[in-house]
């Protein structure tokens, strides 16, 4: 990486950084902030929770297409506005239905999508699998440090602290922004990053897409709906204090990523990786099992750390498998579905768990997610598991001695390669390969 790059990845690291802690730090809280908010309920508190990511949801794909047609840095700016506007009002929320508001309007500064693209556009191609993982570790840290910092401010200071800080977060996004990260010279299209309407019917026909999509959204749906549950149920172990559930969070999370590192690991290297992502479904349905029993303290620390285990490593696995699949050029349209459907789950576990919170008890609630995982299971038991697909993005500037579609027909040719697309203009083409087949210096 040239320095540019390095000081891109690192600032669009940032940005990711403060909008996922804008969404993370309030989930452990909320559950318990019912006396901040006047007219609360736990049908209501849960949805507070929820709608970040159904106004997520609805505005990812606009605003990732119209980036595309006015620059990213403009509709960056007015993601991280939004953002800052909805933290400001959830702050000042005298009662839960502004603090809805708040937090709708903090989801539709929806530019997870727009971040992938002027990433993209400020990296050089062989440069941007290490972006990425800048990126991923960025989003990684932000779920730990929510889980740490949400809880302390309330303690300390009540739920509304958490929105301030939200809010300063965002101002400062905006400083990153337009002092840190450079504005393209030239907007790529970035086809493999870019939702295209055009083929949207391949990815709505794709069946394992779907799977993927309901993954993703069961998996969201219960961290929602669990943490409408997990902050009760340490209180009712009666050892655990409120101003203590923060380092528990943190200590049951690290725990939970050292026992699946090596899962993490060797993730990207695994054929097929059906057999560990139903292992991690069986580990979600006796977390539910373990929560749903007596709410003693070693069995909810043991639900707890179950249930982190599964999420933290299928976090990590599906927007992977999601790169597997897409056909060569179509990422980022497969992507969009899956983000969708990512945030859906977030809306959907908050409304639903706090709707069975009000009216019954934590046990029905976790007895229904252990049918939602059994359901779960059956999907994906029906798959016939991914290929050790791959996908490779080739600069064709090194070939200009030849015109470019010869060069596509040589590589279409080449042992192991499924499908190629060719960007003329951009001087690019978009790889789909069966990994065990192919061999990377036959692109010498």
């Amino acid at each position: 990486m040239n320095r540019q790059e390095l000081r891109t990845s690192i600032a669009v690291g940032l940005l990711y950084l403060i909008r996922m802690m804008g969404l993370f730090m309030v989930i452990p809280v909320l559950p318990l902030a019912s006396d901040d908010f006047k007219l609360s309920t736990t049908l209501l508190m849960g949805f507070a929770i929820g709608i970040h990511g159904l106004t997520q949801s609805l505005f990812q794909i606009p605003f990732g297409m119209l980036s595309d047609r006015v620059g990213r840095k403009k509709i960056i700016a007015l993601g991280l506005v939004l953002f800052t506007i909805g933290s400001s009002v959830a702050a000042l929320a005298e009662n839960v239905y502004w603090l809805i508001i708040g937090r709708a309007l903090q989801g539709c500064g929806a530019i997870a999508s727009t971040l992938l693209a002027l990433m993209s556009d400020l990296t050089r191609l062989e440069q941007r699998t290490k972006s990425m993982a800048l990126i991923g570790a960025a989003i990684a840290s932000s779920f730990g440090l929510a889980l740490l910092i949400g809880p302390i401010l309330f303690n300390e200071y009540g739920a509304k602290s958490i929105f301030i800080l939200s809010a300063v977060s965002g101002l400062i996004g905006l400083g990153i922004l337009f002092t840190i990260i450079p504005s393209p010279q030239i907007l790529s299209q970035n086809l493999d990053l870019k939702f295209q309407f055009s083929d949207v019917k391949r990815a709505v026909s794709s069946l394992s897409l779907w799977r993927l999509n309901m993954s993703t959204f069961i998996l969201h749906y219960l961290l929602i709906s669990g943490f409408c549950a997990f902050p009760l149920l340490f209180d009712s172990t009666n050892q655990i204090q409120r101003d203590q559930h923060s380092y528990y969070y943190v200590l049951l999370l690290l725990v939970s990523l050292l026992s699946i590192s090596p899962f993490i690991y060797l993730s990207d290297r695994i054929s097929n990786t059906k057999t560990v992502i139903l292992t991690m479904i069986g580990l979600s349905i006796l977390s539910c099992f373990f929560l749903s029993q007596t709410q003693s303290f070693y069995s909810v620390l043991f639900g707890v750390f179950l249930f982190f285990a599964a999420f933290n490593l299928l976090e990590t696995m599906l927007p992977s498998e999601v790169g597997r699949i897409a056909p060569a050029g179509l990422r980022g349209t497969f992507i969009g579905f899956f983000t969708t459907s990512q945030f859906l789950g977030f809306f959907f576990g908050g409304i639903i768990g706090g709707w069975i919170l009000m009216y019954s008890d934590i046990s029905l609630l976790m007895l229904i997610n252990m049918l939602v995982c059994l359901a779960w299971f059956t999907i994906i038991l029906g798959n016939p598991g991914s290929k050790n697909m791959g996908s490779r993005v080739v600069d064709l500037t090194g070939f200009s001695e030849k015109p470019a579609k010869e060069v596509l027909k040589e590589l279409l040719s080449s042992r192991g390669v499924i499908d190629a697309v060719l960007i003329e203009e951009e001087q690019v083409v978009y790889l789909k390969v069966d990994q065990e087949q192919f061999d990377d210096s036959d692109l010498n």
